[in-house]
């Protein structure tokens, strides 16, 4: 059987590793070993860094609208509820960015999931009377 000696294979992955590992910290940038160990552990982060990101941008734009809910003397809970009564479907992120920038259409928008709220209250009452 023939020997190998799996020359450029063997350099071009090695060269990969440190390539991405340009700009770590002493060893880290300059020994394979030590490089393929903190690569490997810089992607691990930034797979669950990509996942954690959108969890940290919808609690900010929940903490937003619950803010300009406030503003409206509704709470955050009452006022999603009351547009799905509405049948007024915007996502969180949409409704982050009215309550910051336009501040006269979020009112507009919780007036009407107040009157959605009135509504179903009024035709609870008259279901249970």
């Amino acid at each position: 059987m023939p020997r190998v000696k799996r020359s450029t294979k063997r350099n071009d992955r090695r060269k990969k590793i440190l390539k991405r590992a340009s700009g770590y910290f002493l060893t880290k940038s300059k020994l394979y070993q030590a490089a393929q160990e903190a690569v490997e552990r810089g992607l691990m982060f930034a797979y669950i860094g990509r996942k954690q990101k959108k969890r940290q941008f919808r609690a900010l734009w929940i903490a937003r609208i619950n803010a300009a809910c406030r503003l409206n003397n509704m709470s955050y809970s009452t006022f999603i509820n009351g547009l799905k009564l509405a049948g007024i479907q915007l996502d969180r992120k949409v409704l982050a960015d009215i309550a910051a920038n336009d501040a006269a259409g979020f009112t507009t928008l919780t007036t009407q999931a107040k009157s959605a709220l009135a509504a179903a209250k009024a035709a609870r009452a008259k279901a249970a009377a």
